[in-house]
């Protein structure tokens, strides 16, 4: 049980809410997005088997600076991420520029797995389809399905990786028995997929609520959210990389 709890608050962590908000931004449904943070959970629990497993099964000792870079994965996703969304933002600010009130408009409508609202006109080149996030990739891996599905599991597994030595570590404090602490790694994976799951439907509905009736704060939310994760990216670049000595000769890293 205190697996599961301890889990469900491991999904509250900032970086984990920041990432996956910029995910859910275009998300009209708190189901849907309910879904996405079930897929995270679940590459973030590979993850924490797959390493945490190794580390108490075979006593492997991860080095400090390859901790530390594990880590520095999590903010170079977090920038990524803010990036990708950021530039989705802006691009469909500007494609309405430069038009008349009458010539365009903005209304949101989905493809595949997101909601978006864009610049529309009824005159020839006045659709701005291009201004969507990721267009070109939707475009590429929409149709198969496969995309809307990895994108959340891979930044699961980079946040597992980031946090499976610590999670290991406490179990081989409190836990001696190796079948019994692979069993709380499972349920602490459990207990993330829980929350996430939670947390995601909470962070959809005022996206979602915004994307039909609100256009302007519908967009001001997603710029928000694209600062805030290349903000703390960044941050926790600089505390990484510098702070902790990633990037000197002296690296210092415990596990958290």
């Amino acid at each position: 049980m205190l697996g599961f709890l301890l889990g469900m608050r491991h999904a509250t962590d900032p970086d984990h809410v920041i990432a996956v908000a910029t995910i859910v931004t275009k998300e009209r449904s708190p189901w849907s997005a309910a879904l996405i943070g079930s897929l995270w959970g679940v590459g973030h629990t590979i993850t924490i088997a797959l390493v945490g497993g190794a580390i108490i099964l075979f006593d492997v000792v991860i080095p400090p600076r390859v901790g530390l870079a594990m880590e520095f994965s999590v903010a170079l996703m977090l920038i990524a991420l803010g990036v990708l969304s950021l530039t989705g933002q802006l691009q469909r600010v500007s494609s309405g520029l430069g038009r008349s009130a009458e010539e365009v408009h903005a209304h949101p409508h989905s493809h595949e797995d997101y909601v978006h609202d864009h610049a529309h006109g009824h005159e020839p080149g006045s659709h701005g389809h291009e201004g969507t996030p990721l267009s070109w990739m939707d475009r590429l891996f929409g149709r198969l399905g496969v995309y809307q599905v990895v994108r959340p599991i891979v930044v699961g597994l980079v946040h597992g990786l980031a946090g499976s030595a610590a999670v290991a570590l406490l179990v081989l404090a409190t836990i001696r028995d190796p079948l019994w602490a692979i069993g709380y790694l499972l349920l602490f994976g459990v207990g993330t997929i829980a929350g996430m799951m939670l947390i995601t439907a909470l962070i959809s509905l005022p996206f979602a609520y915004t994307a039909s009736r609100l256009a302007r704060a519908h967009r001001y939310l997603g710029v928000a959210t694209g600062l805030l994760s290349i903000g703390l990216g960044l941050f926790l670049a600089y505390e990484i990389g510098i702070g902790n000595g990633l990037f000197t000769g002296n690296p210092q890293w415990t596990p958290k």
